[in-house]
């Protein structure tokens, strides 16, 4: 098995380097943090972002992005978005064309409008023609963590490399589908981000199974066509990279980004939600750049738009759903 490593410590970082882990991989997770990589060595647990969880001996903690790359052949990268640019020019002296690079990271970047594998792809051409995949599938990581069974998606446009991925990362608690539609897989992950803060302002408003059954179905036609307009396939988001993980992050109690919402639907603002949280909300910065994207395509989203406006003050919750519900009619 190859020797990965994880360069990001927090909940889902660290969930997936303890599934690796027992699977039988060497791990080297990095973390920013010295807290992180001192409890993870002292009591086997990051304290920070993943308390509960117990990880693997094998798992090893570093700050040191030499350490942690080094004797890698799977680099697996899950950071926030609006820092991935920059740690791959870090990283970038220290990767090479021998080793698989997968991104878990579910974001635009908001100065390009990129996916992150265009990010990533972008940054390392100047030295080497990369292999990159992608990894994205309904998955909180708690319970990945405590070994509950998970389905995800490994896409690639070199299928070999997605054929690797789903071999290197399946067990008896992850099971892994490859895809050749990265396109389709990482905006399905980005966007679903944005939808569930509807979501979760109908929660915050104490609405009823009504209103969110037509925002989940909604939300996925607005995804399908941003990721068609952009070259994905539509049954990609019919699959767990795109229905999957909408259901989960728009119904699921341990998503930041409905969490957002809900608050949001409850009177809070945004500053004072976001304060005290230690993990990025993707969805909050992911909206602008889904919007101009959208502009930029013509491509029509209601609900996204919506949201972009409750984010910056200029709507109400109740006021954005009754807009939603007044516009004009259209066929299905």
């Amino acid at each position: 098995m190859a020797e990965v490593a994880v360069i990001g410590a927090g909940s889902w970082g660290t969930a997936l380097a303890g599934a690796l882990a027992d699977m039988g991989h060497g791990v080297r997770l990095w973390a920013r943090e010295e807290e992180v990589v001192a409890s993870i060595r002292e009591e086997g647990r990051n304290r920070l972002f993943l308390p509960d969880v117990v990880l693997p001996a094998a798992v090893r903690a570093t700050s040191s992005l030499e350490e942690a790359i080094g004797p890698a052949g799977i680099v697996l990268t899950v950071m926030p978005s609006h820092v991935c640019r920059a740690l791959y020019e870090r990283m970038l002296p220290l990767l090479g064309a021998g080793q698989v690079l997968v991104s878990a990271t579910k974001g635009l970047e908001q100065a390009t409008l990129m996916r992150m594998s265009e990010v990533i792809g972008e940054v390392l051409r100047s030295r080497f023609t990369p292999r990159i995949a992608v990894l994205s599938g309904p998955s909180f990581a708690r319970e990945v963590a405590r070994g509950e069974p998970t389905a995800l998606v490994a896409a690639s446009g070199c299928p070999e490399v997605a054929e690797r991925i789903q071999r290197e990362f399946s067990s008896r608690t992850l099971r892994l589908y490859a895809s050749e539609d990265v396109v389709g897989v990482e905006l399905g992950g980005a966007v679903k981000n944005v939808i569930a803060i509807a979501a979760g302002v109908i929660e915050g408003l104490g609405l009823g199974h009504n209103p969110m059954a037509a925002l989940v179905t909604r939300g996925l036609a607005e995804i399908s066509r941003l990721a068609a307009a952009c070259g994905g396939k539509q049954e990609t988001l019919a699959g767990l990279a795109g229905m999957g993980d909408l259901v989960l992050t728009c119904t699921g109690a341990q998503s930041r980004n409905r969490g957002v919402g809900v608050e949001l639907g409850k009177g809070r603002t945004l500053g004072d939600i976001l304060g005290p949280m230690r993990e990025v909300a993707e969805g909050v910065k992911t909206t602008e750049a889904v919007l101009e994207l959208s502009r930029r395509l013509g491509v029509d989203m209601p609900i996204a738009t919506m949201v972009g406006r409750l984010l910056r003050g200029a709507i109400g919750p109740r006021e954005a759903i009754g807009e939603l519900m007044e516009r004009s009619l259209k066929s299905e």
